[in-house]
């Protein structure tokens, strides 16, 4: 069976709502897009900084999440770092467990890990959200598992015949402004990797840009520096050898403007930390 990975691109948010600190806003999101990947089946999943963004991972992911430190915050270079083609930017393991440090406040309730079908996110129960994550509460990874972190923040050394520093063989990177994503969405462009090297997912709503990218590692020559704020589906296509090597699976909203944010559904589940945020009487 493949190995893969759904990884959170943890980039800069280009909207915030009027009233809200931005700080906050960004967290919520992020923390709603870690926590429907806890919520996935059958992949592993981990979250990509830049160094100066650290703060951010430290605050949302799960004990156990692989962090990745990338020199910026791209698609490309989270699919260089994960087939070791690229150095982090203090020389660590590409993947490790985040060290202990306070998370900001504003955090919201996290949900108890529950494990579904790929792609199909289910509820769990609220939990107080930890003042520090330690090292030490990752849960444990098996050795043979290259390049995950193990529970004592040690890194297994990458098997030789592996396609990727963490040995896996495919990827799919997602944005962090898209709170509601349903895990189908996600899980539709792994899917599609059956058949096609490289599977890309559009916005819906205002503007141009991309949900997420998905690719067999390692990631094809020819695929092109991509921009998810501003590249669209037949940006990619154009770049491949035949436009049948990406596949484009369905969009979702990214919550980028007013428009976007009025889209969304109080009847939806998910997205509970941007919930509680909007419906915050002080904001």
């Amino acid at each position: 069976m493949a190995r893969r990975v759904v990884v959170a691109l943890l980039g800069p948010v280009a909207w915030t709502p009027p009233g809200i600190d931005p700080t906050r806003w960004r967290t919520a999101l992020a923390e709603d897009v870690v926590d429907l990947l806890a919520t996935l089946n059958e992949v592993e999943t981990a979250v990509a900084v830049t160094p100066g963004d650290r703060w951010l991972a430290d605050a949302v992911v799960w004990p156990g999440t692989a962090v990745l430190e990338v020199p910026e915050p791209t698609v490309n270079a989270v699919f260089a770092a994960l087939a070791g083609t690229a150095p982090t930017a203090d020389a660590r393991p590409a993947l490790a467990p985040p060290p202990a440090q306070a998370a900001p406040p504003g955090q919201a309730a996290l949900p108890a890990e529950a494990a579904s079908p790929v792609g199909a996110a289910s509820p769990g129960e609220a939990r107080p959200v930890e003042a520090a994550r330690p090292v030490e509460a990752a849960r444990p990874v098996d050795a043979a598992s290259p390049g995950v972190a193990g529970p004592a923040g040690e890194v297994t050394p990458v098997a030789g015949d592996r396609a990727g520093r963490g040995g896996y063989d495919q990827a799919a990177v997602v944005v962090a402004d898209a709170p509601d994503v349903p895990g189908l969405t996600l899980g539709k462009l792994l899917r599609k990797l059956s058949s096609r090297p490289i599977a890309v997912a559009p916005v819906e709503g205002t503007g141009p840009g991309l949900l997420g990218v998905a690719a067999r590692l390692p990631v094809p020559d020819w695929l092109p520096a991509l921009d998810l704020d501003r590249d669209a589906p037949a940006d990619v296509r154009r770049a491949a050898p035949r436009p049948g090597d990406v596949a484009v699976t369905a969009g979702w909203r990214r919550l980028r403007g007013p428009a976007d944010l009025a889209t969304l559904d109080p009847a939806f589940e998910g997205w509970e930390a941007t919930r509680a945020l909007l419906s915050a009487p002080s904001r």
